[in-house]
């Protein structure tokens, strides 16, 4: 008998029609002798239109009472889906996040997962029932409500599979699995059987938006088998059929075919801005006096590159996020610019970073100049530079992406069907 944690997101939930579908599936798995929990999100929506609501209250919401708020969508869902099992015939037993002992710590609207109390789950679990969770939420050691952020479904249903020492921690969703790029952009995109934790981590920070990141890094540090399936298939499909499906993400020494990819995938995020601090004094320090002030506001600084010294000056670039960019340049030319004697703050709120990501270029050599080769026959030009063992990154400008994507693509022969891990 296996422990298996499922967790279905707003679109896998979205109608009553969906919920039942779940309910139908988690039967499923558990009548072929498993046991089961399921972990929730609201309804599709509905935590837009709650943090909309509170909005029309106070437009800059009070983050305690905000997570009351966006905490009661989740709390919808579960109490449907364990209504939607009993009338399958099915015992189930539903619980807020507080309610199952998810403690956090005490930073609203972004809190993290300090530990879990398992006792209820596995009580109800050894009493033939399916639990049913919700995501997105606990409580911290006063007893407030507090969120995970957004995606933080994700981080639940792992957190709860490690803490359960679940055999599986199913992440079903719109997709059927995790794809070699978006499909949106390249057709010809191809679903991977498996992908490590490391590749999937940084997939998922460079962009991919099928796994939320917190959720990688809690799988990998906890060693949680995880799996991306699709919601949207049959819920009546041969279990046998559904136990291999999606796309499995794993550890390095399980991966059969390791040295057949160098380039597993590619990813892309739109969002991002360049800002270049000009003439900057080359001294020690200097780095450091300039993004501390970024950092003091809470933006997050992504790519950084610092020019060589020309006559004892250097320009410093860095990305930002696209929604930070308007704030960052003014914090950088109010706060720094004057302060340490550059000449200019100028800045690029139109680029876009693209990624290739891949296990297999730690043994192989000349990734870098194929990619730089390949774009540059597009004639896209580079403007930055980021890498590590298992990725390369540039900075382009955002009107060439779906050009630069499919362009890559084809030249690391991804186009070609996966094969079978």
């Amino acid at each position: 008998m296996a422990l298996i944690v499922q967790k279905y997101g707003g679109t896998s939930v979205g109608s009553v029609e969906r919920i039942k579908n779940v309910a139908r599936r988690a039967i499923k798995w558990a009548d072929a002798g498993n046991q089961v929990v399921v972990v929730v999100s609201a309804m599709s929506g509905e935590t837009n239109r709650l943090i909309a609501l509170a909005r029309e209250i106070q437009p800059e919401p009070d983050p305690r009472e905000l997570d009351v708020v966006a905490s009661t969508g989740e709390q919808v869902t579960i109490g449907l889906l364990a209504m939607a099992l009993k009338s399958l015939g099915r015992d189930a037993r539903s619980y807020t996040g507080g309610q199952v002992g998810v403690h956090t710590d005490s930073a609203f609207t972004k809190a993290r997962i300090e530990s879990i109390d398992q006792q209820r789950i596995r009580a109800d679990l050894e009493a033939g029932r399916i639990v049913v969770v919700a995501g997105f939420q606990g409580v911290d050691a006063q007893g407030n409500i507090t969120t995970l952020g957004r995606g933080g479904s994700d981080t639940s249903g792992v957190a709860l599979a490690a803490a359960l020492g679940a055999d599986e921690c199913q992440i079903y969703t719109d997709v059927d699995g995790v794809y070699t790029t978006d499909p949106r952009v390249v057709p010809e995109a191809s679903k991977l059987p498996s992908i490590t934790f490391e590749e999937m981590l940084e997939m998922a920070s460079l962009g991919s938006k099928v796994l939320q990141i917190r959720s990688v890094e809690f799988a990998g540090k906890y060693r949680v088998r995880l799996r991306v399936l699709s919601s949207l298939t049959p819920w009546d499909i041969p279990l046998e059929h559904e136990m291999h499906s999606g796309t499995l993400i794993t550890f390095e020494e399980d991966q059969k075919n390791m040295e057949r990819a160098v380039v597993s995938g590619i990813a892309f995020a739109r969002d991002e801005a360049k800002i270049t601090v000009v003439g900057v004094p080359d001294r020690p320090g200097i780095a450091y006096q300039i993004l501390s002030a970024v950092g003091q506001a809470n933006i997050e600084v992504d790519m950084i590159v610092q020019n060589q010294s020309v006559d004892g000056f250097t320009d410093f670039s860095f990305t930002v996020g696209r929604n930070d960019y308007a704030r960052t340049l003014s914090i950088l030319k109010s706060e720094v610019q004057g302060h340490i004697g550059a000449k200019d703050v100028i800045g690029d709120p139109k680029a876009c970073k693209i990624s290739i990501v891949g296990v297999g270029m730690r043994s192989h050599a000349g990734v870098a100049s194929t990619m730089f080769r390949t774009l540059s026959e597009e004639g896209i030009n580079i403007q930055m530079i980021s890498t590590s063992e298992i990725k390369v990154s540039v900075l382009i400008d955002e009107k060439y992406l779906e050009l630069a994507v499919r362009a890559l693509h084809r030249a690391f022969d991804l186009d070609a069907p996966a094969t079978p891990a």
